[in-house]
């Protein structure tokens, strides 16, 4: 039933949603559902379609509610038909309705009058199917915090009116923008996790890989949401080559490749053809990030990676969406492609940004390059202070040993 609940739930709660107007009282009514069946399944047994059925109550219950409301006339306006002589289906709408409710859903979970916090909180929730508790632990928060933010992004939603629908046009593209940043925010977390004991969270990492092909499936027209999938794709073929027996971390250039996923490489490469085929300009980042991260899946070791074109498509990410994390990245490639010196020069330039006054990755990136500079006791500080800032312990203890391996 928790199996069912998970998968199903965001079907539901964007079905009712669509209803009553309201993704707050639509999770509730939701959970009514679960409750009622939880009654009734162990005594009748459980239906043919269990989703049908969650689907059919909720909608009934979320009728029942809207009849009951003073603002019953308005309501009707607003919904397009007399509640009062039709009755919800038994079963769910066309699927194809059912997809729309859902990217409905997404779209309003991750409206930009939310921050990113309470963005990727209800995000989680209503279409991760994650309980408080779950996302709580995910991102080291106390578990009100997480709460409290799930709260207000409803109240939030509801009284600023925010519409339950897929916006078009310019205001399309920037709500897209939003949700696909929420997505890759989630994965990273879970891929390389910014506080606490462990370096993977794969449970994160698993929801925003749905999340992304769900979208996928949603938005087939979309070059940047293929885009973001086959980089998620590409990114969790290698979770399984990424840490040690005791769960350290394992650099890029020492992981054994035979331990990365090659149907999810195969995922990703269909899915970067399907963004490559639906663009029609300048490829947008997702897809550039994508199509790096398909260079190192090309490659069966650290030495064969085409660094040249890489460093290229860093360059035209850069260009694209320019920031300080693009930049570095690109002089990791440049430091592969052409040797540290070059590299040395582009990660200095970055070193009065403020952005990245407390990223652990500049010294740590500034340390590899002076190491193999032979700039030994420059190294050596640059790793300690990459130590001093990260908020991971697997992290610190990884940058800790490379700090004293520099003679």
């Amino acid at each position: 039933m928790e199996t069912v609940f998970r998968i199903e739930s965001p079907r539901i709660i964007a079905g009712v949603a669509r209803v009553v107007r309201d993704v707050g009282i639509a999770e509730e009514l939701a959970q009514d559902a679960l409750v009622a069946a939880l009654e009734q399944w162990p005594r009748d047994g459980v239906p043919d379609n269990p989703g049908a059925w969650l689907m059919a109550t909720a909608r009934n219950r979320a009728v029942d509610l809207v009849r009951r409301r003073e603002n019953y006339a308005r309501k009707l306006a607003e919904i397009g038909r007399d509640l009062s002589t039709v009755s919800p289906p038994e079963e769910p709408a066309d699927p194809d309705d059912i997809d729309d409710d859902l990217l409905r859903l997404v779209f309003t979970a991750c409206h930009p009058v939310l921050s990113t916090e309470a963005r990727t909180a209800l995000t989680l929730r209503l279409l991760g199917g994650l309980t408080t508790a779950e996302i709580a632990r995910a991102f080291l928060v106390p578990e009100p915090t997480v709460a409290q933010r799930i709260v207000r992004a409803k109240r939030t939603l509801a009284t600023r009116n925010i519409a339950f629908e897929v916006p078009y046009g310019p205001d399309r593209e920037a709500r897209l923008g939003s949700v696909l940043d929420v997505i890759y925010l989630v994965f990273n977390e879970g891929y390389a996790a910014t506080a606490g004991d462990d370096w993977l969270r794969p449970s994160l990492c698993e929801d925003a890989l749905r999340l992304a092909r769900v979208l996928s499936a949603l938005m087939p027209k979309e070059p940047e949401v293929h885009g973001l999938t086959a980089l998620l794709e590409f990114q969790a073929s290698r979770t399984a080559a990424r840490t040690g027996p005791s769960g350290e971390p394992v650099l890029l250039k020492d992981q054994n490749r035979a331990r990365w996923n090659r149907m999810l490489i195969g995922r990703g490469i269909t899915a970067l053809g399907r963004a490559e085929a639906a663009s029609s300009g300048a490829p947008g980042p997702y897809l550039l990030q994508a199509a790096i991260a398909a260079c190192h899946a090309h490659a069966y070791s650290y030495e064969e990676t085409d660094w040249t074109r890489i460093a290229t498509l860093y360059g035209v990410l850069a260009a694209r969406s320019p920031s300080p994390v693009v930049e570095l990245n690109r002089a990791v490639a440049v430091s592969m492609a052409e040797g540290p010196a070059p590299a040395l020069a582009i990660v200095d330039s970055l070193l009065a940004d403020p952005a990245l006054r407390d990223y652990h990755l500049l010294p740590s990136v500034r340390g590899d390059l002076l190491s193999r500079l032979g700039r030994t006791a420059e190294a050596r500080a640059e790793f300690e202070r990459a130590a001093s800032l990260t908020r991971n312990e697997r992290e610190r203890e990884l940058l800790s040993r490379r700090a004293a391996e520099q003679n």
